[in-house]
């Protein structure tokens, strides 16, 4: 974001899923190749590549390249959600608690689907 020497990174959450890393990844790679930047204004080139939990669009114009980087990501905390999430179960919540579907206010669940399957990498 940004322009001349004023340049700097933005992150925001495209969305939350439920389901496996593998299906993560699949929506997620749906949102890259939909991704229409604002700059540059007249693209020349379009490449999307594929990088370990993520892709990575770069988009040449006339003048310069633009890049945008999309990551799958676990969410661990979120003040928003007045608890924090670790690694193994949700802080505050008793063992097996989001098995049932319970989420927090902003709709993120409170277990994620994934946790604890040993058919994931």
């Amino acid at each position: 974001m940004g322009a001349g020497e004023g340049k700097r990174t933005e992150a925001r959450v495209l969305a939350h899923i439920s389901g496996t890393r593998a299906e993560a990844l699949a929506e997620l790679e749906r949102w890259a190749r939909g991704y229409a930047p604002e700059h540059p204004r007249s693209p020349r080139r379009r490449r999307l590549f594929r990088d370990g939990d993520g892709f990575l669009l770069v988009v040449e114009g006339a003048l310069q390249s633009f890049a945008t980087r999309f990551t799958v990501a676990e969410l661990l905390e979120d003040s928003a959600a007045g608890s924090a999430q670790a690694p193994g179960g949700a802080a505050g919540a008793p063992d097996g608690a989001g098995e049932q579907g319970e989420r927090y206010a902003d709709g993120v669940p409170v277990r994620p689907a994934w946790l604890g399957r040993d058919d994931l990498p």
